[in-house]
């Protein structure tokens, strides 16, 4: 009697335990069809456009089911269309490693797409054509791409997806598409675990009335050594976008990356409209602009932990850059600015609204031009709580601004501000500039050019350097500002290199339009300033701009060089002999 109780515990055990186990392994899985089956071969030469299609068709007319592709390159010379409730599902379970673009020896699922070359007209590669359809775990390769048609071969969109719901392309990886992903009414939509680098066009979507999810994706130049000036990568690099989003309603775009675009993340306007949504950990290297906002809805666009940085080797790169047209509001959270950058921020709209809580801005102006870190040329902005970590200005706020508050902001040397916008610019509780000119500092002081603190006083300079004593080299557009005491003329003397390649017959230190003094191949510059109705004179420094590379023998330097500058001294008429540092703020040493 003992024995049998025990057996019929032990088959209670077994079965709560399968149910258990079944419970926590989900659903079974449906029914499953392969490619090989159906007549495929993955030796890379035989078309096996009909036996994907033939597998896939066949999960259709069953109801919806997996059509599996083992491991094997799969070339298909047509395309391929996924119907409704069946995944086209490869080996891969996370975004497979992106190989060498044009590599012969890539494993895993491989499917070698060849239809459509020289035109972006005609079906996609794969297309999601019903509801519920997915791609997941597959490479997808071009052999005909060739590293040297500059500009690039278009294509068709390798994946895509028109009138649909809930598709979904999970990892896989694009490995050198024209245009990778483009999705028209496809709600609900979930792409997620992509890699890959897309020439033309990453992934565009339009008319996603229904919360489509972007996940994980990152488009970067997998396998190629890099160079922004090598011909192909200069045109994705200009040309190409990275993501691009039209109409989209309640967006969400999670941990998404991309490198060497043109355009990072553009936000269009079809005649469907333009976007909202929430963009959060994204990040744009390497972009000429990282984000565009041609347009967006009202409810604006949330950036939250955002990373942008310059394209590698432009003078003019801008991170975020709001177009005139646009409407909607630009939103700005613990976002960082880094590299090669000409302005972080770039507000042109009138109608729009602009913010940036929490962000921190590194570099900005790496052409020397005196660019801000923040151009506001039009509509609203509010900047707070932000850091800037350059000697330099950090807000430029532009005549045609309606309101700019900025407030609770730190900045080394000071949060500086070129307000033309009067009182509708609000500025208080900023880090004040360590600098405290008294009338006796404005009488005499000095500036050493190159050392900490020298920020506030130049415009148009490259950065900080040094051999036996700091300097820097002017740029396009060079300007000194000097605080003076109104209406008191000053000398004023520079100590300066004024290379020969530099001289040019309207070389000069000008107040406006007026020559205060010509240039010499001397080592020291000494001039009138005359009496100012300001406290603060605008010098400007003309020359001759060269290229050291182009002069100098052995010389790599490609920048465009001026004057080279070490220090600059003013003394007002009838100044005492103690002399101000104005980098440090400190009265440091008498004259005799």
């Amino acid at each position: 009697m003992k024995t049998a109780m025990n057996l019929v515990i032990a088959f209670a055990l077994i079965v709560v335990a399968a149910a258990t186990a079944q419970e926590a392994s989900g659903p079974p899985l449906g029914p499953r069809w392969n490619v090989v089956s159906a007549g495929a071969v993955g030796d890379g030469q035989t078309d096996c456009t009909a036996a994907f299609q033939k597998a896939l068709d066949e999960a259709r007319q069953a109801g919806g089911g997996v059509v599996e592709v083992p491991a094997g390159r799969y070339r298909i010379n047509g395309t391929v269309r996924v119907p409704a409730h069946v995944t086209l599902q490869g080996v891969f379970r996370s975004a497979p490693n992106p190989p060498r673009l044009g590599a012969t020896n890539v494993t895993g699922t491989v499917l070698l797409a060849y239809a459509g070359r020289g035109t972006t007209n005609g079906p996609a590669f794969i297309q999601l054509a019903g509801h519920n359809a997915g791609l997941a775990g597959v490479i997808v390769e071009y052999p005909e791409w060739r590293r040297s048609d500059v500009p690039p071969v278009p294509y068709p969109p390798c994946v895509a997806s028109e009138n649909t719901e809930n598709v979904s392309i999970q990892d896989c990886c694009l490995l050198n598409p024209y245009e990778g992903i483009r999705l028209l009414r496809a709600a609900r939509h979930l792409v997620r675990n992509v890699t890959g680098y897309p020439i033309w066009r990453g992934l565009f979507v339009d008319e996603c009335y229904d919360i489509g999810r972007i996940e994980n994706v990152h488009f970067w130049p997998f396998g190629l050594a890099y160079n922004q000036d090598e011909p192909y990568c200069k045109w994705i690099n200009t040309e190409g976008v990275a993501f691009e989003f039209a109409r989209t309603d309640w967006h969400y775009v999670i941990n998404t990356f991309c490198f060497g675009y043109g355009i990072g993340y553009r936000f269009s306007a079809s005649r469907h409209g333009s976007a909202n949504g929430n963009f959060l950990g994204i990040g744009a290297d390497s972009c000429e602009r990282a984000v565009v906002v041609e347009q967006a809805q009202l409810p604006g666009l949330l950036i939250s932990n955002g990373e942008f940085v310059g394209r590698w080797g432009s003078k003019s790169a801008v991170c975020l850059e709001i177009a005139p047209q646009s409407e909607g509001k630009v939103s700005l959270v613990n976002c960082s600015f880094w590299g090669p950058i000409d302005r972080c921020v770039w507000m042109r709209s009138k109608a729009g609204q602009f913010s940036a809580s929490a962000c921190h801005f590194v570099h900005w102006d790496n052409a020397g031009k005196g660019s801000p870190a923040i151009q506001l040329d039009a509509g609203r902005a509010i900047v707070q709580g932000c850091t800037f970590l350059q000697d330099a200005v950090a807000v430029e706020v532009g005549p045609e601004v309606t309101s700019a508050i900025l407030f609770g902001n730190q900045a080394v040397g000071g949060f500086q501000v070129e307000n033309s916008a009067g009182d509708k610019a609000q500025i208080s509780l900023n880090e004040p500039d360590p600098i405290r000119w008294t009338p006796e500092a404005r009488a005499h002081y000095t500036i050493t050019v190159g050392a900490v603190g020298d920020g506030r006083y130049l415009r148009g300079f490259h950065g900080p350097e040094r051999s036996d004593r700091p300097f820097r080299w002017s740029s396009e557009n060079a300007m000194l500002i000097l605080p003076v005491l109104r209406g008191k003329p000053a000398t004023v003397t520079v100590d300066l290199s004024v290379p020969a390649q530099a001289l040019a017959e309207d070389a000069g230190v000008y107040l406006g339009d007026q020559r205060l003094a010509g240039l010499l191949t001397t080592n020291r510059l000494v001039f009138t300033l005359p009496a100012c109705g300001s406290d603060k004179a605008q010098v400007g420094l003309r020359a001759r701009l060269w290229v050291p590379q182009r002069v100098v023998p052995g010389s790599k330097d490609q920048r465009e060089l001026g004057l080279q500058l070490f220090s600059v001294t003013v003394k007002s008429d009838g100044a005492g002999a103690t002399v101000f540092d104005a980098n440090t703020g400190q009265f440091v040493e008498t004259v005799n």
